[in-house]
Formats: structure tokens, C-alpha cells, sequence
């Protein structure tokens, strides 16, 4: 049996309101439904791993055969319950360790 490997998202949510980290994910989840059906986004294994609200930065696991779907699907998002949103896409790892290092270095503002 293969084993899946896993990729590690970092993702910039810019918004003037404060978002609900879990409303993050299940907006990711449903731009991934309607742009490639119940089928492709079964084969994301999209999950939240870590949220900074104060730096406004999720951070998100999926699998390495799923990573464009899954940009793809984030760079769709426009709203969060309502309110406007864009959500960038700052790094990709193989690891939470080094997504981690990563971010601390940078200035996210």
C-alpha cells in the first residue's frame, strides 16, 4: 500500500472583520464542492491544523496529489459569511516543522 504524502498550506486571510478559523476551512471545503465536485474534494483530505488570529494565518494539511485543487480552491474564495475576504496562499511545506520556520522569518502584515 502507498503511503499519502501531505502538504502544509499557509494561508494569509485579509479582512477588516475577524474570521472564525473553522468558517475558514469549511469555506475552502465548499469553494473545493463547487469547483470540483463531491468527488474531488473527497480526494483533498483538506484539514485545519493551526490558526493565528492575530497574524490572520491558517494554517492547512492536504494531500501532495490534491495541492493545486486546493490552491485552486482558495484563490476562489471572495466571502466569509458574508463578508469580503481574500485569502493568499504564502507557503507550502512538506512538513508543519519547517512551515512553521518559515513563517517565523517573515513579516506578515
Amino acid at each position: 500500500m502507498k503511503r499519502l504524502r501531505r502538504r502544509y498550506l499557509a494561508v494569509k486571510i485579509d479582512c477588516k472583520d475577524e474570521i472564525d478559523g473553522k468558517k475558514v476551512v469549511d469555506t475552502v471545503l465548499s469553494s473545493t464542492l463547487k469547483l470540483f465536485g463531491q468527488y474531488g474534494a473527497s480526494k483533498t483530505g483538506l484539514t485545519q491544523i493551526d490558526y493565528d488570529e492575530k497574524k490572520g494565518v491558517v494554517i492547512l494539511r492536504c494531500f501532495h496529489t490534491a495541492l493545486d485543487m486546493v490552491r485552486a480552491a482558495v484563490c476562489a474564495v471572495t466571502e466569509i459569511d458574508g463578508k469580503p475576504v481574500a485569502l493568499h496562499v504564502i507557503d507550502v511545506s512538506g512538513s508543519i516543522k519547517t512551515l512553521k520556520k518559515r513563517l517565523s522569518g517573515r513579516k506578515l502584515v
